[in-house]
């Protein structure tokens, strides 16, 4: 299986829908993804990640097998916690529990810490999305806490934790 990372091309628009198209991903993450996940919303997504600020918004397509299987990303958070990202990712359900996902944040934390002047990255999975928490803890983020009923997904209030990295 050859699994790599690349900034997004407006041609992997079908891809995209057919890899975000699955409600179990999207429970997974937060509101404001639409469902079905339509070619369309594929392209307004790629466009907006073409057009952002380089030094404040990151986004690769993560491709397994020549074919976009899912997103990472992370945001720089601005004034105070201007050296902070937040990262955020999926992959689609066929390549669940493959270590995919953690040596795929393992490539964009060495990225974003050798090439910007970011020193901590963050993520705040569901609590109880187990294997998301896994993927951080083997990436080599440390849990920080909980947040306790601090979303609502679904109609349902939730836990989250708080993990990061720091570059040393």
């Amino acid at each position: 299986m050859e699994v790599s990372i690349r900034k997004w091309r407006i041609e992997d628009a079908e891809e995209l829908s057919n890899a975000m198209n699955n409600k179990k991903i999207l429970d997974n993450l937060r509101d404001g993804i639409p469902y079905p996940y339509t070619i369309e919303h594929a392209k307004e997504f790629i466009m907006k990640m073409l057009s952002v600020k380089t030094d404040s918004e990151y986004s690769w397509a993560i491709i397994v097998d020549n074919k976009v299987a899912g997103n990472i990303g992370a945001i720089r958070k601005s004034n105070i916690h201007s050296h902070t990202a937040e990262m955020g990712y999926y992959i689609s359900e066929p390549h669940w529990g493959k270590g995919i996902m953690t040596n795929v944040v393992k490539e964009v934390c060495k990225y974003i810490f050798e090439n910007t002047d970011i020193i901590r990255i963050f993520a705040e999975p569901f609590a109880d999305n187990i294997a998301s928490c896994k993927v951080l803890e083997k990436a080599g983020f440390e849990l920080e806490g909980v947040l306790r009923k601090n979303a609502i997904k679904n109609g349902e209030i939730l836990n989250t934790k708080i993990y990061s990295i720091i570059n040393e």
